[in-house]
């Protein structure tokens, strides 16, 4: 193994953010129980917020990017891992205050990371990443809450990007009925194929929201937050129930307190970078069951890491369909 590895590193001065690609040794990573040999990062939305300066994502410059990784440990002083053991590594901070996966070699404290299950492999790994992940904590969300797939539609908003990808395909392979919710609606043939029973043009969440409109969902994930979350919770059965993990369109809820009382409608709020360890296993134990792994490549598609600040850019502007996979 080489004495110095690949990465790209963002640093800022009073010109703002730069990025470059560099050369670093083991000695520049920080703290950490156990080193990796990344071999496969992704672009998530966040990931294109950092690489490009467009959200406040880095917290720490100089800063080697990317959310996610999945690699082999090269060493070790964790009880839990051993060289040789494939791991994935989703949230904690990395890539926003701690040196990410946009590295050939990463170093992290233990608990951070998650044995890969057997069935996954770390390609597939990180066309699943921290996206898809959280489309799983968002149906797990969703079937915590009740809704089953009896329980009637299941909308999905920003579905032909990374986490609607994977949630599509998800609850249709758990026998939902999945409504897929996008601004591409050229991408219905691809949303389709994923399970997606219908699809709609997300302009049906951007009117002015009403307390109460008429019922139609049990059942939502969604990334956009904002108006689009507020008509989606106007717009819920009785007792229905919506994950909502992104704020694409925004932070605030021009909402009303009209569907929690009158219809008992429930929103969930789902985190993935600090969840604890034991629903991280359960997660990604779940992935291994419940999304069909073949899948994923037609939904992923690969690339090289000088190849990174352009996909960051696409996915900002809201260009990429489903998985972007960076093979280290």
């Amino acid at each position: 193994m080489s004495d110095t590895f690949r990465a790209i590193l963002i640093d800022k001065s009073e010109d703002g953010q730069t990025l470059s690609f560099t050369e670093l040794t083991e000695d520049q990573l920080m703290d950490g129980s156990v080193t990796v040999a990344v071999e496969h990062s992704t672009v998530n939305y966040k990931d294109g917020l950092a690489v490009t300066g467009k959200g406040p994502i880095i917290r720490k410059y100089p800063l080697v990017p990317g959310i996610d990784f999945a690699g082999t440990v090269t060493k070790s002083d964790h009880a839990d891992y051993r060289e040789g053991d494939r791991v994935v590594l989703n949230g904690w901070g990395v890539g926003e205050k701690h040196h990410g996966g946009y590295a050939e070699r990463a170093r992290v404290p233990g608990e951070w990371l998650v044995p890969l299950p057997d069935r996954i492999s770390t390609a597939q790994a990180m066309a699943i990443g921290t996206a898809g992940y959280t489309a799983m904590l968002c149906v797990m969300a969703l079937e915590e809450q009740g809704v089953s797939p009896a329980s009637g539609e299941v909308v999905v908003t920003g579905a032909a990007g990374g986490v609607g990808s994977v949630a599509i395909s998800i609850l249709a392979r758990l026998g939902y009925t999945v409504v897929a919710s996008t601004g591409r609606t050229e991408e219905e043939d691809y949303l389709k194929s994923l399970g997606a029973s219908s699809v709609i043009d997300r302009d049906e969440f951007s009117g002015p929201v009403k307390p109460l409109a008429k019922a139609r969902w049990a059942g939502a994930v969604d990334v956009a937050g904002s108006t689009t979350l507020a008509n989606l919770l106007s717009q819920m059965e009785y007792g229905g129930a919506v994950a909502a993990c992104g704020l694409a369109q925004g932070m605030d809820l021009p909402a009303s307190v009209a569907p929690f009382i009158l219809r008992g409608a429930r929103l969930i709020g789902v985190d993935s970078v600090y969840r604890p360890r034991p629903q991280r296993l359960e997660a990604w134990k779940r992935l291994e069951r419940d999304l069909d792994l073949d899948t994923l490549d037609s939904l992923s598609s690969h690339i090289a890491l000088e190849d990174v600040p352009d996909a960051a850019a696409d996915i900002v502007a809201g260009k990429v369909r489903g998985r972007i996979v960076v093979d280290l």
